[in-house]
C-alpha cells in the first residue's frame, strides 16, 4: 500500500505532494513501484496534529481519488469522516482506512456496511493532539489484540460483514518505542486474531532513533526507509496482509526476497 500524502503538514514529506497534480503523479509513480493499493490521506495524523475542517478534506482528497481511480488504481481513502469516505467512494476510493476504526465518526460504520467494501479498522485511543497521553499498557499486545477484538465486535453489530474486515495495530499511534517494539516482535498474535492485518511504520520514530545516542534527535524522515524495509520482511513473515509505506520499490523488494525464501524452504 503506497502513501499518497495530500496534507501541508505530513511528518514524513512536509507536504510535497499537497498540490493535487503532484499527487496523483507521486501515485502513478507508486504503482509503477509496485504499489498494489494507493492510500489516499488529506488529514495529518501525526502525534499533536491539528485536525482540517470537513470542507477542506474533501477539497484535498477528492480530486486526488477520482483521477486515481479514473486511471486504475485500486484506491483507498485514509480518513476518519463519514462524510469523505461516502464522497471518496462515489469518486472512484474501494477501500476505506479509518485510523479510529469507526470511532472518530458514528456514522461511519453505516456509510461503509452500505458500500460493502473492504474497511481497516486500527486501534485507536484518541485523536493525535492527545494520543500519546493515553500510551499506558499493561501488556500492549494483550490489549491491543483485546481492543481490536471489541472493536469488531462493535463493528459487526453495526451491520458490516467479518469479510470486510482488516485490522490495524496502530504502530505509533498511542504507543510509545517500547510498545511498538514489542508489538512487532509479537505480531503473529494480531495475525492469530483471524482477520487480514495492515502493517504501518513507515518512518515513523520509534524507527528514527535506532542508532541515535540518547538524547538527540532521531534519524529524519527521509532516512527511515532501510529501517522501514527491515519491519516490511518481518511483517510478511509474519503474515500480514500488507504493508503501508512511503517507498513502495523497497518494500516490494523486500517481500518478494521472502516470497522467494519461503518458496525454496
Amino acid at each position: 500500500m503506497g502513501v499518497v500524502n495530500v496534507t501541508p503538514d505530513s511528518f514524513s514529506d512536509g507536504g510535497r505532494w499537497f498540490e493535487p497534480g503532484a499527487a496523483v503523479e507521486h501515485g502513478l509513480e507508486l504503482l509503477d513501484q509496485g504499489a498494489d493499493l494507493l492510500d489516499v490521506g488529506g488529514e495529518s495524523t501525526r502525534p499533536g496534529a491539528q485536525r482540517p475542517d470537513e470542507a477542506e478534506e474533501l477539497r484535498r482528497v477528492i480530486p486526488v481519488v477520482r483521477e486515481l481511480a479514473s486511471q486504475g488504481a485500486r484506491v483507498s481513502v485514509d480518513t476518519m469522516r463519514a462524510s469523505v469516505a461516502g464522497a471518496a467512494l462515489e469518486a472512484g476510493a474501494s477501500i476505506v482506512n479509518d485510523v479510529s476504526g469507526g470511532l472518530a465518526d458514528p456514522e461511519m460504520p453505516a456509510v461503509v456496511a452500505g458500500a460493502d467494501v473492504p474497511f481497516i479498522a486500527m486501534h485507536w485511543r484518541g485523536h493525535s493532539a492527545q494520543m500519546q497521553q493515553r500510551a499506558q499498557y499493561d501488556d500492549v499486545v494483550a490489549e491491543v489484540c483485546a481492543e481490536l477484538t471489541e472493536r469488531v465486535e462493535q463493528l459487526l453489530a453495526r451491520g458490516l460483514r467479518r469479510e470486510q474486515l482488516v485490522l490495524d495495530p496502530g504502530f505509533g499511534f498511542a504507543k510509545l518505542a517500547a510498545h511498538n517494539w514489542t508489538l512487532l516482535a509479537h505480531l503473529e498474535q494480531v495475525i492469530a486474531l483471524g482477520l487480514p492485518v495492515l502493517v504501518g511504520t513507515s518512518r515513523k520514530t520509534f524507527l528514527g532513533r535506532l542508532g541515535v545516542p540518547e538524547g538527540t534527535d532521531p534519524r529524519p524522515p527521509l532516512e527511515r526507509d532501510a529501517a522501514t524495509c527491515a519491519t516490511t520482511v518481518l511483517a510478511a513473515q509474519a503474515g500480514a496482509w500488507a504493508v503501508r509505506v512511503h517507498d513502495v520499490a523497497s518494500s516490494v523488494a523486500a517481500v518478494r526476497v521472502v516470497a522467494a525464501t519461503e518458496g525454496a524452504r
